[in-house]
C-alpha cells in the first residue's frame, strides 16, 4: 500500500516526473512539490522501444515528433533552472531510471500526472513495483479542460454534442494554477550530468525541415505562449477561425495549438482563459467559441478513453463493428508515400511524410479514403499516425480514427468523397500542386 503520510517540509526531497505535462505554469503537480518540498528535482525518460521499427516497418515516434520534445524539454529545462531546480532527461525505460534516482537521491515523493492506457498504465505499475512503500506518490489530472473529478461519468455521453451540452451547462473550467518556487542554488544537481541527448542518441537521422511546411513552430512552453500570443492578441487571427480553420496552406489558417497541447507544452485551461479574457477585452464572436469547442473535443476523446478502456484500440472499435478488414501491405504502403489514384489523398501524405504535419481536413480524407475505399485495418493508419504527427495525442488520435472509420462516436457513419473535398477545399490545386510538384495524378 502506498503512503500517503504527511512529512515534515524540511524532511521532503520531491521529485516531478515528467510525461505529456512539459511546462512551467499551469502545472499542479509541480506547485504542489514545490510547496511541499525542501529538495525538488524534474526527470523525464526517452523509452528505447519508442525509437524501434514496428512489425509494420516504423517506429512508435518518427523524427518529427521526437525533435519537438527535446525542444520543449529544453525550453522547459532552462525554465526550471531559473527557479534553480534541475530537469535530469535520460534514455532508458522509466521504471528503471526513476527508480534508480530515487534511491540515489534519497527522493520521499514522487508527482506524476495520472495516465490511463494500456502501456501508461504498465510503465507506472514497473515503477510503483521498482520503489519503497514508503515513497509518497501524488498524481494529477492537467490534461483536461474540464477535471474529471468535476464531470459526473454517467453523462460521459457516446454523441459529443450531449456531452458539450452536459459541459457548458454545468462544468466551470478550473482556475490556473502557478508554482510558487523558493529553491536555492543548493536545490540543483551538477549540469555535467545532465545533457539533453541528440535525434541520434534516440537512433534517429537529423533533418532540415522542409520550407513547404505549414508547422514551422519550435516546441517548448515559452513557445506556446508565443504562439497563443500571436494568434489572439497580435493578429487577431482568433476571429476569424471558424472561417479558416479547414484550410490546408499556411501557418495561420488554424490554431496549430495541438502540438503544444499534446505534449503538454501549454494546458487546455491557459488557452481557455485567454480566450475568455480576449472576449471581454476585444471581441467574441463564432470564432472565438469555436475555438473553445474544439477544446471541447478533445475532451470529450479522453473522457471516451476513460470510458471504455482499450477497447479504443480493439478493431471493433467501442460499438464492436464486425467488419471484415485488409490487411494488403503494398496498399498500405502506396497509401503513405502518397501513391494512391487520389492527388488530395497523396498531397496530404507527402506532406505527413516530409513533415509531421497534416491539416484536420487531410486527416479525416486520408483516414476515411484508407478504412472505407481501402477498408484496410484503421489501426494501421492510426499507428502510422502516432508514429509520424508531431501533435500525436493518443486519445485524439484513436479516437478521431475510431470516429472516420465507422466503429467509434459517428452516428452517421459518413464515408468522404475524396473528389468532392479536394475540390471544395482546393479548387484551384494550390496544396496539391504544392506536394505533388506540378504533377497530379489521374
Amino acid at each position: 500500500m502506498l503512503n500517503t503520510v504527511a512529512k515534515d517540509v524540511e524532511d521532503v526531497r520531491s521529485l516531478v516526473w515528467f510525461r505529456n505535462d512539459l511546462r512551467f505554469s499551469d502545472h499542479t503537480g509541480l506547485a504542489k512539490a514545490c510547496q511541499n518540498s525542501k529538495r525538488l528535482f524534474g526527470i523525464y525518460c526517452f523509452d528505447p522501444k519508442l525509437f524501434i521499427n514496428n512489425k509494420l516497418g516504423f517506429p512508435k515516434m518518427n523524427v518529427y515528433r521526437a525533435a519537438f520534445i527535446l525542444e520543449s524539454i529544453k525550453e522547459l529545462k532552462a525554465e526550471l533552472l531559473k527557479r534553480n531546480i534541475s530537469l535530469i532527461v535520460k534514455i532508458g525505460e522509466p521504471n528503471k531510471v526513476i527508480s534508480e534516482f530515487i534511491k540515489d537521491y534519497k527522493i520521499n515523493s514522487i508527482y506524476y500526472q495520472n495516465e490511463w492506457t494500456d502501456e501508461e498504465i504498465s510503465e507506472e505499475k514497473a515503477l510503483l513495483n521498482n520503489i519503497s512503500t514508503d515513497v509518497e506518490v501524488q498524481k494529477y489530472s492537467d490534461q483536461f479542460l474540464y477535471h474529471p473529478d468535476d464531470v459526473d461519468q454517467s453523462f460521459v455521453s457516446d454523441v459529443f454534442t450531449t456531452f458539450r451540452k452536459y459541459c457548458e451547462k454545468n462544468l466551470v473550467v478550473r482556475d490556473i494554477v502557478e508554482p510558487t518556487y523558493s529553491f536555492s542554488k543548493e536545490n540543483l544537481i551538477n549540469e555535467n550530468q545532465n545533457n539533453l541527448p541528440t535525434l541520434e542518441d534516440l537512433g534517429l537521422n537529423d533533418f532540415e525541415m522542409d520550407s513547404r511546411t505549414a508547422f514551422p513552430f519550435t516546441g517548448g512552453c515559452l513557445s506556446a505562449k508565443d504562439r497563443l500570443n500571436y494568434y489572439l492578441w497580435e493578429s487577431k487571427k482568433v476571429n476569424f477561425y471558424k472561417k479558416t480553420r479547414n484550410g490546408l496552406l499556411g501557418k495561420d489558417y488554424s490554431s496549430k495549438f495541438s502540438a503544444w497541447l499534446a505534449n503538454g507544452s501549454i494546458s487546455s485551461r491557459e488557452i481557455y482563459w485567454q480566450i475568455k479574457n480576449y472576449e471581454k477585452d476585444i471581441m467574441k464572436n463564432q470564432s472565438t467559441y469555436w475555438m473553445i469547442f474544439e477544446l471541447i473535443w478533445r475532451d470529450f476523446f479522453k473522457f471516451i478513453s476513460l470510458k471504455y478502456d482499450n477497447k479504443i484500440f480493439k478493431i471493433g472499435g467501442i460499438l464492436d463493428k464486425d467488419y471484415t478488414w485488409s490487411r494488403d501491405e503494398d496498399q498500405f504502403q502506396n497509401w503513405i508515400d502518397g501513391k494512391t489514384n487520389e492527388p488530395f489523398v497523396n498531397a496530404n501524405m507527402i506532406e505527413l511524410k516530409s513533415t509531421g504535419w497534416m491539416s484536420n481536413r487531410g486527416r479525416q480524407n486520408v483516414a476515411s479514403f484508407l478504412s472505407k475505399e481501402l477498408l484496410i485495418d484503421w489501426r494501421w493508419g492510426a499507428s502510422y499516425f502516432e508514429s509520424m504527427l508531431i501533435d500525436y495525442d493518443v486519445h485524439s488520435n484513436y479516437g478521431n480514427w475510431m470516429y472516420v472509420s465507422g466503429v467509434g462516436n459517428d452516428p452517421r457513419d459518413r464515408k468522404f468523397n475524396i473528389k468532392f473535398q479536394a475540390d471544395r477545399y482546393d479548387p484551384n490545386n494550390k496544396f496539391q500542386n504544392l506536394w505533388l510538384q506540378g504533377k497530379l495524378f489521374v
